[in-house]
């Protein structure tokens, strides 16, 4: 007889329900709720029954913020390098072309102008999708120009936060984004341009501890998850149970740290709102440099063309 032989347990296989393709129905995480997905998606990733949020892709949350038709992207060239030559299980480079081609972008962020209620405004949101949302080089750059943007023509700042934190497949280089991004930010206040921040599920570490936490108005969504270490880290660090909701929208409000929690789907009103109160001196000036870049109309079907040839008279006419 063998002490150590390994128990045989039995095999239990869940099959898919027949007839329903993959991706058709979400599942809520708090409810365990069933959602059509298209449904879903045109309720901007809220969950109807909960109210929970779901992450919403960067194309998608600045459509459901600024003005229909008036986004300009700018920097959208920029794309990182891999200045350590980092190899791992999976190389920088191909971990870059992988999310290159799931997302569609050039990295983490997409940044740009474009008018909210009227009013111009410099916007910068970040892509959970791409790597995790993590800063590095290139977010930082894009983000930085975005604040640049908004001093250059003293017009409102908005960056949409949703980050894991610094992307150390660069390493000092994703920190020093945290730096350079501050001091660009110092300049804005010191110019009285007004800088809008809203923190996203999640909104961790490097980016938490820079640009994300130093908005004039901090607006957060329901029950992200906002902090700098993981619960984890924090709780074997202090050797002390944390309390409940830690590290949460609502958790953090109570503190101080944010302003707002604010419903998706009134996030737009509400910035418009702020924008006319933290704005009531600034002289915004027109982009001219930057022109928004109309689609063509569809060309019309061209008539088919008339014959010139005279037909000839049947008739002679009598004199």
């Amino acid at each position: 007889m063998a002490f150590f032989s390994k128990p045989k347990y039995s095999k239990v296989v869940v099959k898919s329900r027949e007839g329903v393709p993959k991706g058709v129905f979400t599942k809520c995480p708090e409810t365990g709720d069933m959602v059509f997905a298209k449904e879903l998606k045109k309720n901007l990733m809220v969950v109807p029954s909960s109210g929970y949020h779901f992450p919403l892709p960067a194309p998608d949350r600045i459509d459901s913020l600024l003005d229909p038709g008036t986004f300009v992207e700018c920097d959208a060239k920029l794309s990182s390098l891999d200045p350590l030559k980092f190899k791992g299980l999976a190389s920088y480079k191909d971990k870059l072309d992988q999310n290159r081609k799931k997302t569609g972008q050039e990295d983490a962020v997409i940044s740009g102008i474009g008018k909210m209620g009227g009013r111009w405004v410099s916007i910068a949101v970040m892509d959970f999708r791409f790597l995790g949302g993590s800063m590095g080089s290139v977010v930082g750059e894009k983000i930085t120009r975005a604040i640049e943007r908004g001093l250059e023509y003293s017009m409102p700042v908005i960056v949409v936060s949703a980050s894991g934190g610094a992307r150390m497949y660069e390493g000092i280089l994703s920190l020093m984004q945290m730096a350079k991004t501050s001091a660009a930010l110092a300049k804005l206040s010191e110019a009285k341009v007004p800088y809008f921040s809203v923190l996203t599920n999640p909104t961790m570490a490097g980016v938490m501890a820079s640009y994300a936490t130093l908005g004039d108005a901090i607006l957060a969504e329901p029950k992200a998850l906002i902090g700098f270490a993981g619960r984890r880290v924090i709780k074997e660090t202090t050797r002390s149970d944390l309390p409940e909701g830690f590290q949460t929208s609502e958790f953090l409000l109570e503190r101080g740290l944010i302003d707002q929690i604010v419903n998706r789907h009134d996030l737009r009103n509400r910035l418009i709102s702020l924008i006319s109160h933290f704005g009531t001196n600034l002289k915004t000036r027109e982009p001219s440099h930057i022109k928004v870049v109309k689609k063509a109309a569809p060309k019309k079907k061209a008539a088919p063309r008339r014959s010139t040839v005279k037909k000839s008279s049947t008739t002679n006419k009598s004199k």
